[in-house]
């Protein structure tokens, strides 16, 4: 059943709706976020619930998030930054990470949200390849900034946002000095609905990291996903366990909570760690209804579940995304919380377009139908279709999905390898069964996906080729009992080392001291030589095939 109470009719509904029909030619995302939900009616609701793991808390309304992140927007207009510039943020699940995002937008400019574990080099990257002129950085993660800076001269200024007990220094801008003093008058530019709102960095199994191009349009653009997917009503609070450094939470419980006009509970762990008690806990307090999580928090939700805790009877829905769903994770959260999570599939490039929906039946293992009003087909290389039943590769054609991706920044030759024609190729390989139900078999290009995060096997394999022990590696997913999948890699030595777990314990925190800590390969098997093709390149998909039969 729909939540209207009507008999779900998935081929009515695709029939009925165009993606393309809500979209104006003139939108502005910070604006209609914030203002858009105070004209609504909205503007005492609280859009933000947040607290950290120390005790600090705070609320802010729709209001006094219209208000603050205009300030913000005038605080970068007067330092000079402008319409097209690049704003990096670099800071855990804080509410400024809101402010600021929505600021940049308002301006005209864009942000760029990263991962708190990255380290100098991976941030110097993304600074120097998108021409970033500010970070926004949490003051206690400076730092690394401050090193990246030296690689990378169109960053002109660095501003620090206040936080457990450090503050600014040196050059850096106070972020809520520039905020207080700052007009709240501030007139947001006018942006068209396909002006460059956002770039999220994703990585391949070749090359450096690419910069994803998203248009200020996102927000409308998956309104089939905000009403069958994550079901979103009027009065729900939501929540996302995940650091907003991810287009998960930046999607799901930022851009499309607001669109909504929906409150959102943001929590930081200061250790970093997530704890199952501390969630059911902030459930219980916030009466939090509507949960966005990877399988891998699902199943640490489950197993602290069975222990006494808090009232968990406010949940009634939750999505799952960042990996496949495995049917004993969906059973097991339909027996301790008592809604089904819906499983969908999707990438940076174009978020979730293949989902299970609310009123649909749900398959257990089966990422679901495509979102309505996409064309999805399962394709070759050549662009040709696949029988019914065999693998092909995910495409959506790009003129029946307004979410999908503009380009790579500044790299036309990656940007044509996906962007086909009228179609987008995601590099997923699935099989669709002969209801249209659509199951994930796997990636066609190697990316890792561990923990909900995906992860490029060429950084991996790259970094582990830098130490002096190591002649060749190769990183693959390997099966894991609570995160689905960790990174493996297999190592052939150079000529004198000894294969141990000293040398592999050594290996593993050079990685972790290089890379951002989830990236570290958690399994590392010693091999004489790796399996390649004729022209040398690396089999991972055989070595990976090999994982999942031995079940890692």
């Amino acid at each position: 059943m729909t939540s209207g109470g009507e008999q779900f009719d998935y081929d009515r509904l695709c029939r009925q709706t165009d993606p393309w029909a809500a979209i104006p030619s003139r939108y502005n995302l910070g604006v209609a976020l914030t203002h858009g939900n105070v004209v609504a009616g909205r503007a005492d609701r609280v859009c933000l619930y947040w607290e950290n793991s120390a005790g600090a808390s705070h609320t802010f309304t729709y209001r006094e998030m219209d208000a603050l992140s205009n300030r913000f927007a005038d605080a970068l207009s007067r330092l000079g930054v402008g319409r097209g510039d690049r704003v990096l943020l670099r800071m855990p699940n804080l509410p400024e990470f809101y402010i600021a995002a929505l600021g940049i937008a308002k301006l005209g400019a864009v942000f760029i949200p990263s991962s708190t574990q990255f380290r100098a080099p991976e941030i110097e990257y993304r600074v120097r390849d998108s021409g970033a002129v500010a970070v926004v950085v949490a003051a206690p993660l400076s730092e690394a900034v401050e090193v990246a800076a030296r690689g990378a001269p169109a960053l002109r200024h660095v501003i620090a946002v206040p936080y457990l007990g450090e503050s600014a220094r040196g050059e850096q801008l106070d972020f809520w000095k520039l905020v207080d003093e700052a007009d709240e008058g501030f007139t947001p530019v006018d942006t068209a609905s396909d002006e460059t709102a956002f770039i999220v960095y994703t990585s391949g199994t070749t090359g450096d990291p690419k910069g994803v191009v998203h248009l200020h349009r996102y927000p409308l653009a998956f309104e089939s996903l905000i009403r069958y997917w994550h079901d979103y009503r009027d009065d729900d609070i939501c929540a996302c366990p995940a650091e907003v450094g991810w287009l998960l939470p930046v999607a799901s419980t930022f851009l499309y909570a607001m669109r909504q006009g929906i409150s959102i509970v943001l929590y930081h762990p200061v250790d970093g760690r997530f704890d199952p008690l501390a969630w059911f806990r902030l459930i219980e307090k916030y009466k939090i209804s509507n949960l966005v999580a990877t399988p891998t928090i699902y199943r640490m939700l489950t197993a602290a579940a069975d222990g006494p805790h808090a009232d968990l009877s406010s949940l009634r829905h939750g999505t799952s995304a960042g990996e496949a769903l495995p049917p004993d994770t969906l059973r097991a959260v339909e027996r301790c919380f008592g809604f089904t999570p819906l499983d969908g599939i999707g990438m940076s490039e174009s978020m979730v377009y293949c989902f299970n929906m609310v009123g649909m039946p749900v398959r257990p293992g089966s990422c679901g139908r495509p979102a309505p009003g996409a064309d999805i087909r399962l394709l070759d290389e050549s662009l040709r279709e696949v029988p019914q039943g065999e693998e092909g590769i995910l495409c959506v054609r790009r003129d029946t999905h307004p979410g999908i991706m503009k380009e790579y920044w500044n790299k036309p030759e990656q940007t044509a390898e996906v962007l086909r024609g009228e179609w987008y190729y995601s590099g997923d390989v699935l099989v669709k069964d002969a209801d249209g139900y659509f199951w994930f078999k796997g990636r066609g290009d190697d990316v890792i996906k561990a923990s909900g995060y995906r992860i490029s096997p060429f950084e991996i394999e790259s970094t582990l080729c830098d130490h002096a022990a190591v002649l060749e590696a190769a990183a693959v997913a390997s099966p894991d009992t609570v995160r689905g999948h960790v990174v493996k890699a297999f190592v052939v030595l150079r000529d004198g080392f000894e294969p141990n777990d000293q040398l592999a314990e050594t290996l593993q925190q050079w990685v972790k001291q290089r890379l951002a800590p989830y990236k570290y390969p958690r399994k590392i098997e010693f091999v004489r030589e790796l399996p390649k093709t004729q022209s040398g390149k690396i089999k991972r998909r055989l070595l990976r095939q090999q994982e999942e039969a031995h079940g890692g």
